[in-house]
């Protein structure tokens, strides 16, 4: 059982390797629009949060481009399901690694940028806003 920290679940804050910090999730289009938006603690692993979010999602027949940490078989079964393809690349801890589209992986710069974008606004990057339905709503 995971005790609750004070104002963790409140504020979104997470004690991980670095200390104290936030962790941003987000689905964004091909234009690198966002779609989805999540904020959780810095000691939750993408793959969990990445689960819930794409289950929320209509994936058919659309290409999902995600980094090695969304490589759970539980997250391709689950795109799989939808009809989508996944565009993941295999962890090296598989033991049998995946085929995976190297071409339309290059686009997944796309999240990247809408990161470097969104941390340019100085309010979001240094979290002046303590709760986390009030850094949302930025």
């Amino acid at each position: 059982m995971q005790r609750k920290q004070k104002g963790g679940l409140k504020q979104a804050i997470g004690r991980s390797r670095g200390g104290l910090t936030t962790k941003i999730h987000a689905v964004v289009d091909a234009l690198g629009n966002p779609l989805r938006f999540k904020l959780t603690g810095g000691q939750c692993h993408d793959s969990v949060t990445g689960y819930e979010t794409l289950k929320q999602m209509d994936l058919t027949k659309k290409q999902v481009l995600a980094d090695q940490a969304y490589d759970t078989n539980q997250i391709l079964q689950l795109i799989e399901q939808q009809s989508a393809a996944p565009v993941i690349p295999s962890k090296k801890s598989r033991r049998k690694p995946r085929k995976w589209d190297k071409e339309t992986y290059k686009e997944r710069h796309i999240i990247e940028c809408f990161f470097n974008k969104v941390k340019h606004y100085r309010r979001l990057a240094t979290r002046f806003d303590k709760l986390a339905s009030s850094f949302r709503a930025f």
